[in-house]
């Protein structure tokens, strides 16, 4: 397919997603999604992190396989996890789950930096060759996603693209205070997306809000 094709499906896609939260008005508690985060999505090029026999599906509304048992998230909950973020210019969030990086790459045109652990190498590897797209403000490592990434904590927001059976206290404890956590809570067949909020005193409060069905958040034992 030549860009202009792709450029047409992506904007396709963008159409659905808005027709998606329009639809969950009830559970997002708003008919449309941040202007900002639209425009991100249909900015940044799915096709350029999708396995490459599966580019003619890069831009239907469906998660699709990228090996290892991962999966590159549905678009329509890439954006709404992007929204419940509220991204702003400034922030510094870290990112659990790099998978080949289209989150990461979402979540750079919308933040100042963006630090992504992956417990797949050769996930992590692929992502990082994805992300010379032009994403100079991203940061990848290896490593155990549910302990954070220490060095570069506090950060003003947290998202999980994996879900975890409870509110990792790792993660808890290097959001900063005002922040914002998103990822799925629950195990396999029984998942909420959640946020979680810590405000200013550093208390802590999770609201779960829609079911979701991600892969659980891998640790290294």
């Amino acid at each position: 397919m030549e860009e202009r094709h792709l450029a047409i499906l992506r904007r396709h896609m963008v159409e659905v997603i808005a027709i998606h939260a329009e639809l969950a008005r009830e559970v997002l508690g708003k008919a449309a999604l941040d202007e900002r985060v639209m425009a991100a999505m249909g900015r940044v090029p799915r096709h350029a992190f999708v396995p490459a026999p599966l580019l003619r599906y890069a831009y239907g509304d469906m998660p699709l396989p990228i090996g290892f048992d991962k999966t590159i998230s549905q678009p329509f909950m890439v954006a709404v996890m992007t929204d419940l973020l509220e991204p702003r210019p400034d922030d510094v969030v870290l990112e659990v789950g790099t998978g080949l990086g289209y989150q990461t790459a979402i979540l750079a045109e919308l933040t100042g930096r963006v630090w992504s652990v992956e417990i797949v190498e050769e996930l992590a590897s692929e992502a990082e060759l994805r992300l010379q797209l032009g994403y100079t403000n991203v940061g990848i490592r290896v490593g155990d996603g549910g302990q954070g990434w220490p060095e570069h904590a506090l950060f003003d927001k947290i998202l999980l693209g994996a879900a975890a059976a409870s509110c990792p206290p790792a993660l808890v404890a290097q959001l900063r205070p005002g922040g914002r956590m998103v990822l799925p809570i629950g195990v396999e067949d029984d998942q909420r997306l959640s946020l979680v909020e810590k405000n200013a005193s550093g208390d802590v409060h999770v609201r779960a809000l829609m079911p979701v069905r991600f892969t659980q958040l891998e640790t290294v034992r």
